[in-house]
């Protein structure tokens, strides 16, 4: 099995599923500093208009989940594992009004794991 690039904790997967209960389909995208910091943003699907500068990395709770081809250079030796954490934060990201925000963990890959990535792709 490929490592994977992303993942998601369960508290965070609780609050995607509630999520999508309002919002339907939903998406992920890796924010690149804008509003509040680097931040995990998520969106109804096809709500951001995604283009070639836009990688896709993976799939965490049946969303898929992107982030900018320049960020991504700067991130591609990490996992990183999508979690939440109390208070609102200062973005249009859709978990903001349950007063919890979406925040990324990352952690380099070891060797081995460096060795067998699941690919990515352009948007």
């Amino acid at each position: 099995m490929k490592t994977q690039r992303v993942l998601v904790s369960d508290e965070a997967k609780e609050v995607i599923e509630k999520l999508k209960q309002s919002h339907g389909k939903l998406m992920f995208h890796q924010s690149g500093g804008c509003c509040d910091g680097s931040s995990p943003m998520c969106f109804s699907e096809g709500e951001l208009i995604l283009n070639e500068t836009d990688i896709w990395l993976g799939n965490i709770a049946d969303c898929d989940f992107y982030m900018a081809k320049d960020q991504f250079e700067y991130w591609k030796h990490t996992q990183l594992t999508i979690d939440i954490t109390e208070g609102r934060g200062a973005s249009f990201s859709l978990e903001i009004p349950l007063g919890v925000r979406f925040v990324v963990k990352s952690r380099l890959f070891s060797e081995q794991e460096a060795l067998d990535l699941q690919p990515v792709h352009h948007a």
